[in-house]
């Protein structure tokens, strides 16, 4: 009896948190190339369950009576990477990833992110960023470096390669990366990515005055949302029966009347 009490409370402890997921990716659901989430169930490993209640001539012998789950439990998360929804705007300095990729930026130490949202703009000092400040990092024309890209007003234009033109001059080229594995990057938080051995993607088409929306599906979102909460309540009433038979093995099974 116990045992299932157990396994009823991991039960709700891996819906609460699967809920915690599902609520996240609504509230991303507008958020420019978001990437939905998933949490990842496993469960814990059976128990076999046997006794020495079998007799074989007169003698007691083992007796395997089968297996018991002890209940579920959280086996990490994992992110959907699938293209979102692209939305075209008017602005010059929205840009998209067609295909696989990742635009590359560095905050002011130096350290890079990865992320899908192309929302940038200009800081006072000229420089592209994303809406987190953070620097947009490209391909110098003249040093055919990695570089911070700078520009001299807003009024640019760009080519399925990334080339962007400011002023009539092709300076920087907007570049992307991939990951032999997405499954390697890590969400820090902001929309961006952390990840190591990116390769300079060479078939990934940029998309300007484009943004890619949210791969969030809301009424997917909502319908593992009812079907969470339904499990989550079951798993209560199994706590609530097993508490009320305990409470009875306790106080009434061997009274005195």
């Amino acid at each position: 009896m116990l045992r299932g009490l157990y396994t009823a409370v991991s039960g709700m402890i891996t819906q609460q948190k699967k809920q915690e997921v599902i609520t996240n990716n609504m509230a991303n659901v507008s958020t420019n190339g978001f990437k939905e989430d998933t949490l990842n169930v496993k469960s814990f490993d059976e128990v076999l369950i046997q006794n020495y209640d079998k007799q074989v001539n007169g003698i007691n012998v083992k007796n395997q009576i089968g297996s018991i789950s002890l209940g579920s439990q959280i086996d990490g998360s994992s992110t959907n990477f699938a293209e979102g929804t692209y939305i075209s705007t008017d602005e010059p300095l929205d840009f998209a990833v067609s295909g696989a990729g990742f635009f590359k930026v560095e905050d002011g130490s130096g350290k890079e992110f990865y992320t899908r949202d192309g929302h940038f703009s200009l800081n006072n000092q000229g420089y592209l960023v994303d809406q987190n400040g953070n620097y947009v990092i490209g391909k110098n024309a003249k040093t055919n470096l990695e570089d911070r890209i700078k520009l001299d007003s807003t009024d640019v234009t760009s080519d399925g390669s990334g080339n962007i033109s400011d002023n009539g001059k092709v300076n920087y080229k907007l570049s992307t990366y991939t990951f032999a594995d997405n499954n390697s990057l890590t969400k820090v938080g902001d929309n961006l990515y952390s990840g190591e051995a990116a390769s300079l993607n060479q078939n990934g088409e940029i998309k300007q005055k484009t943004l890619e929306g949210s791969n969030v599906n809301i009424i997917d979102s909502m319908v593992d949302m009812m079907t969470t909460m339904r499990a989550y309540e079951a798993n209560q009433k199994v706590i609530s029966a097993i508490n009320e038979t305990l409470g009875k093995a306790v106080n009434e099974v061997g009274s005195v009347r």
